[in-house]
This record gives structure tokens, C-alpha cells and sequence, in this order.
């Protein structure tokens, strides 16, 4: 299926073989077509192709049916088509991981809200401009604060908090009105009724658990089962922008290698553009020029070539484009478009031809070794080694019992954050405030009381102890007094006996 330079797509018209060069897969491409007409069967026998060649793949699963590429094919189903290529067919089975953001078909796929952070975080909450601005305040309070935003349940604490001190954050960063806080809660609440609480938390995915290769040298293919997730368009687009966001900041920068370090395919991409804002658009945009470098090859499956920004697909160099129909004139432009994307072979009208393909034909071009792109030819796309159609839940429930991550993801675990901190520091001021107010009730209680008892004469002073010192004049005027009355004393009496004598 793969050598060590190419991947072999299937064979032309003309009997040559078309192939994708392992050291131009990082220039990204795009494989677009009209529903049956062979897209995901494509994506499967590239996917395949890649981890033959020892290089890790990422793939959604939006149907269901891709989860067959764990399962070896039917040899005989497709032996006439593969001896037509001189092609050998051995049914064998990728080596496959299930991935599953609500963790029911795969093992869980978890980030944190920081992680995500506001810009993202706004996409999948489909929140408007000021409500997105609100929401940059709020991941602002919490790195000032020291706030881990973990989860579901600190998101939605954090927002309490800032509504409750709005006007102390408002004088600092910008005024929070209610009425944005009140409907990025209520967004929140939808995005809890669609399943979006188990994708925020932690453990949070770990990108080297995708990026294995086994001992038998082939690159491990991630399989996200996309059948639920589908039907909130918004959460798989973002996600997925998440994912390739986390391998770019990740990854050290190696140039152009030999063979992509990932591969990363993107099915329904068109769900990734549809009301996407400038904004988001010019950080995909930046997204798929710069991770050339880190060794990371995107690959864009849609239906129509024209639901990708033009600034966008003009970075998709490796193209694959299975039937379209144009039936009315937006399909029609759209028709133009892809046939305009194409290097022209003089052998065919590439408009033409397009409309005219068979399920399984594809018109092919793919990049040179100088990195220019081939002239497109109509080729019949090769069959796959492993199975054509779903897996069973048995099938898939033994593959993941053999996981290489099989425990890993399985059970949540929830550590201090926003929440608890936040919890914590509420009631510890309700604590502090039913102390005081039980403090005030108590000294107003006293004060109370101590007016309502009626009022009692102070008791009188003890009088002071008379002296037994005398002062030096008290002692004079006693001594004066004595010698004056003991002087009359002896007068008197001098005189009374005297004139008993003269008797």
C-alpha cells in the first residue's frame, strides 16, 4: 500500500500510478465530493497509507462506518478491482484507538477551560462580540486572582463571582453589565444540555498519547466517533480547531521532513467556516500556514472546495476531488471553482470530467518533488486493506479493552480550583459577617440593658480619721495655756490661805 517515499492512490486512465510524497504530505490538501460519490473511503486508504508509513493519524468519524478501518478487510470483495491496479491486497487492520468526547464509543477526550480560553470558548458558546469581551474579563479576574479554571463548575463559579463584584472589576477593566453575564450563563446551560460538560475537565488529553508509533513501526490512528458530537456543529468544529491549536504551540518547529510527524484529517470541514467571524478565520488561516513547519499535514474533507476560505485553500497543495453535482447556479459556481483549482490536462475538460465521475474515480493532483503540483488525472482510487463499512460494538469494545490508553482517561478526576476556592473564600466572609453581626447584636444588647436599670445615689464618703499628730503652734498654745492656769491656780490659792491665817 505505501513504500517509503509515497503513499499509491490508485491508477490513472492513462495506467499510471498516482501516488502522495511523504516528504510533501505536510502541505496540507483537501479531499472534497458530493455525498456517495467516495470521499471517506478515500480518507480511509490515506489514513491507512500514512500509518503503514510509521506516521500517526487523526480522523473523525462522523457516520460511523470509518470505524472498520480497525478491522481487516474483505480480500476477495475487491480482487478483481485491485488486480485491474497490480495491487496486492492483505486485509490487514490499522492499528486504532477510539476517541469519544462524551466517552460512550471511545475513551475521553477532556481539556481545560484555560486551555480552551475565551476565543474558542465564545465560538462554542456562540456568544456575540460583547458577550465575548465579558467573557476575556472574566479569564482575566481569574489569572489575576489565581483561579484554576478547570471545569464546567468553575466556569460557571467564576462568572458568579464577577457578577457579585462587578462594580470593583468594572472600575478596573471595563464595565460588566448583568444582562452579558446573564446570557453567557444561559449559553452555558445549553452547552450542559448538549453534552458539553464531560468534554471540560480533567484529565486532560495528553497529545503524545496520539502521537505513538507501535513496535511494528506503524503510526497509531486516532478515531474521534463524530455521530453524537455532530449534532453540535459548533463544539466539533471548535474542538477540533482546539486540537490543531494544541499541536502548534506544542510541537518544536523541524522544517520539512522526510514524512509528516501527524496527519490530521478534518471531515464536514465546511462546519468549521460556516459563520465563523474574521477573527476566527484569520487564526485558521495562520493556523494551517505556520504548522507546515511543526510536521503536521492537514487535510480538509467537504463537500464542495468552495466551503473553504479562499485564503485558506490556496495553502492546500495536495487536492483529490471525487463527483459534484451542479444542478443549480450556486453548485455550478461552485463547480467552476474546483475545476479552476486544478493544473489543467490537456486530455479533458476538468469541468467535465468532475461532473462525470463514477463512486471510487477522483480527479488527482498532488505536489512534485519541487512542490508543484502536478496536472490533475482522472484516477480510479485504490480499494482498502481493511474493512469497508462500521465495526461492530463488540469489535470496538475488544479494541478498546487492548488500548494503549485504556485506563488513562477513563475516570475524571476533579482537584481544588475556581470552585472550591471560591466556595471557600465565601464562607469564610459569611462566617466573618455572622460573627460581627452576632458581636454588634451582643453590644447593643448590653447597651440595652444598661439603660433600662434605674439610677442609685453614689454611696457617701467615710469620713477621713481625725489626727493624733499635733502641729508645732497646736503645742505652744497647750503648753501657754497650762502654765498660765497652773500660775492663777497657786494664786488662788495663795490668797484663800492667807486670810485664814490672819484669822
Amino acid at each position: 500500500m505505501t513504500d517509503s517515499t509515497a503513499l499509491f492512490l490508485g491508477q490513472s486512465l492513462e495506467g499510471a500510478p498516482e501516488r502522495l510524497l511523504l516528504n510533501r504530505a505536510n502541505r496540507h490538501g483537501v479531499v472534497a465530493g458530493a455525498t456517495g460519490t467516495g470521499k471517506t473511503v478515500t480518507l480511509q486508504i490515506m489514513a491507512q497509507g500514512f500509518s503503514d508509513a510509521g506516521v500517526p493519524v487523526f480522523c473523525a468519524d462522523v457516520k460511523g462506518d470509518l470505524s472498520g478501518i480497525s478491522q481487516a478487510g474483505d480480500v476477495q470483495r475487491f480482487a478483481e478491482r485491485a488486480g485491474q491496479m497490480g495491487l496486492s491486497l492483505t486485509g490487514r487492520a490499522a492499528p486504532v484507538v477510539f476517541w469519544d468526547l462524551y466517552g460512550e464509543k471511545g475513551h475521553p477526550i477532556r481539556t481545560t477551560v484555560s486551555e480552551i480560553g475565551p476565543v474558542l470558548l465564545a465560538r462554542m458558546l456562540d456568544l456575540n462580540d460583547v458577550q465575548e469581551g465579558v467573557l476575556a474579563v472574566a479569564f482575566h479576574v481569574a489569572d489575576k486572582d489565581g483561579l484554576l479554571l478547570l471545569d464546567f463548575d468553575d466556569l460557571r463559579a467564576l462568572l458568579t463571582h464577577v457578577g457579585e463584584n462587578a462594580a470593583t472589576i468594572g472600575r478596573e477593566v471595563g464595565a460588566v453589565a448583568p444582562t452579558s453575564l446573564a446570557a453567557i450563563q444561559r449559553a452555558l446551560l445549553q452547552f450542559e444540555q448538549e453534552g458539553g460538560r464531560a468534554f471540560l475537565g480533567e484529565p486532560a488529553l495528553r497529545l503524545d498519547d496520539m502521537l505513538r508509533t507501535g513496535l511494528d513501526g506503524r503510526g497509531q490512528v486516532n478515531v474521534l466517533d463524530a455521530t453524537r458530537l455532530m449534532n453540535n456543529p459548533r463544539l466539533y468544529g471548535a474542538f477540533l480547531l482546539w486540537l490543531l491549536s494544541e499541536l502548534f504551540e506544542q510541537l518544536p518547529e523541524i522544517g520539512d521532513p522526510e514524512k509528516p510527524r501527524l496527519v490530521f484529517f478534518f471531515d464536514e470541514a465546511h462546519l468549521l467556516f460556516r459563520d465563523a467571524p474574521k477573527s476566527l478565520l484569520e487564526k485558521i488561516e495562520h493556523l494551517v500556514r505556520l504548522i507546515r513547519s511543526k510536521g503536521v499535514g492537514v487535510y480538509f474533507v467537504t463537500q464542495n472546495p468552495g466551503d473553504i476560505p479562499p485564503t485558506v485553500l490556496g495553502q492546500l497543495g495536495n487536492r483529490i476531488q471525487h463527483a459534484l453535482r451542479a444542478y443549480t447556479p450556486a453548485e455550478q459556481r461552485g463547480l467552476k471553482l474546483a475545476a479552476e483549482s486544478f493544473r489543467a490536462n490537456p486530455a479533458f475538460d476538468t469541468a467535465e470530467a468532475i461532473q462525470a465521475l463514477g463512486v471510487g474515480e477522483a480527479l488527482v493532483s498532488t505536489l512534485d518533488e519541487k512542490g508543484a503540483p502536478n496536472v490533475v488525472a482522472q484516477t480510479k482510487i485504490r480499494p482498502p486493506d481493511s474493512r469497508l463499512g462500521p465495526a461492530t460494538d463488540a469489535e470496538r469494545a475488544q479494541i478498546m479493552a487492548a488500548s494503549p490508553v485504556r485506563g488513562t482517561y477513563d475516570t475524571p478526576i476533579n482537584r481544588e480550583s475556581a470552585e472550591e476556592v471560591l466556595k471557600a473564600r465565601r464562607a469564610q466572609a459569611d462566617r466573618i459577617a455572622a460573627e460581627t453581626a452576632q458581636a454588634q447584636a451582643q453590644a447593643q444588647a448590653a447597651d440595652k440593658a444598661a439603660r433600662s436599670t434605674p439610677a442609685s445615689r453614689p454611696p457617701a464618703a467615710p469620713r477621713p480619721r481625725a489626727s493624733n499628730r499635733q502641729t508645732p503652734m497646736e503645742a505652744l498654745t497647750k503648753s501657754v495655756l497650762r502654765t498660765a492656769g497652773s500660775t492663777i491656780t497657786r494664786e488662788l490659792l495663795r490668797g484663800v490661805l492667807g486670810s485664814l491665817k490672819r484669822r
